[in-house]
């Protein structure tokens, strides 16, 4: 089995389950992202559908080792203080690592652990599935987590494309200004043009998503979620206002949807970052539910690995305001930002990308 190249987020998927297999407890953070020594969850089993004809288990005993099932026959017996040194050499590699590159130790070990992926397949957000034993209840429960990696980087929540875009119709602005503004081209060109549009009599009123599905998606969150999205983002590009709590308390002072009281906005903002965070992807038609039904695990940057667990949500959503900003994808390759004509109408795209501070 040979891996090959990949990038730091593919290796920390990796990581993670050596993380855990050799810590055998899944920390609680709290909404700074620090652990909270009171809330942790034993680890009983961890499971991977490693390809289609390979369900590989990892039972954690009460010796400190951990038994490796394939397709339900024992195959190896393991400490878990071989999982953590392990671990440790990988956290090693990925922050010395630049792009995509190889660590043959690691591919070694996934031979030795009856593994041939780094991470388990999915057609869904859960990136690793796992049985806890849950103490205050005295239950044991399988549970799916999403996994986000700060090790070499912040990683992004939501990713740019051409279904992340909102149309806003141009109104007021005469058609010869249309190519003079398409031509700016400065370092802060998206501003610039909005600035211009502006300048010279125009006006840019929201009109929809580019997506019908993310436009449905949306719906499913809040009936004015699509409004509130095509706000913010005009509001944050015209006045470059990044950090997303920065630019939800700015719309909680400027109130453009005239609701009828402060604190709608950060509610509704929360609502949309932890469905995104937990399932919902705008090009995918989505049914409302958290795909992850577990949580959010997060490896740190110093390679801690701490979960925001579902009974945990309020601070979950909270952690995801206070660290999330808005990033500015490529314009070209994802066609926004350049006046255009339709039936005789001007419009113009801005696009929806974030990421983690």
């Amino acid at each position: 089995m040979i891996i090959g190249s990949k990038n730091k987020g593919d290796w920390s998927e990796l990581y993670v389950l050596l993380y855990l297999l050799g810590n055998r407890r899944l920390y609680a953070a709290d909404e700074q992202l620090n652990r909270m020594d009171t809330f942790c969850f034993p680890i009983k089993r961890i499971m991977r559908n490693d390809k289609p004809t390979n369900k590989v288990d990892f039972i954690l005993d009460d010796y400190n080792q951990v038994e490796i099932y394939v397709n339900s026959e024992l195959k190896r017996k393991m400490t878990s203080q071989e999982f953590r040194e392990e671990g440790d050499i990988l956290y090693s590699d990925i922050l010395s690592g630049k792009g995509s590159f190889n660590i043959p130790h690691a591919e070694q070990f996934l031979n030795e652990i009856y593994l041939e992926r780094l991470a388990a397949p999915s057609t869904n957000i859960t990136d690793i599935t796992m049985e806890l034993h849950d103490t205050n209840t005295g239950i044991d429960q399988i549970m799916g987590f999403s996994i986000k990696s700060y090790i070499g980087g912040a990683p992004t929540l939501l990713n740019a494309s051409g279904a992340t875009n909102f149309v806003y119709e141009i109104i007021g602005l005469n058609d010869t200004y249309i190519d003079v503004i398409n031509s700016i081209t400065t370092r802060t060109k998206i501003m610039d043009r909005i600035s211009a549009i502006s300048d010279n009599g125009g006006t840019m009123r929201y009109c929809r998503a580019a997506n019908d599905v993310f436009s449905g998606n949306l719906m499913m969150i809040d009936s004015r979620m699509e409004e509130m999205l095509a706000e913010l983002l005009l509001y944050s590009y015209f006045y470059n206002i990044l950090d997303c709590k920065n630019i939800i308390e700015y719309l909680e002072i400027i109130n453009p949807l005239h609701y009828p009281r402060k604190g709608l906005y950060t509610h509704k903002f929360k609502q949309f970052l932890c469905a995104k965070a937990l399932g919902m992807e705008p090009g995918t038609v989505w049914s409302g539910d958290d795909n992850a039904n577990g949580g959010y695990i997060v490896a740190k940057s110093d390679g801690e690995v701490l979960a925001y667990h579902l009974y945990n949500r309020d601070k979950f959503k909270q952690y995801l305001l206070e660290n999330t900003k808005l990033e500015r994808g490529s314009t070209s390759k994802h066609n926004y930002a350049s006046i255009y004509k339709e039936n005789g109408k001007m419009y113009i795209n801005l696009n929806l990308q974030i990421r983690f501070k």
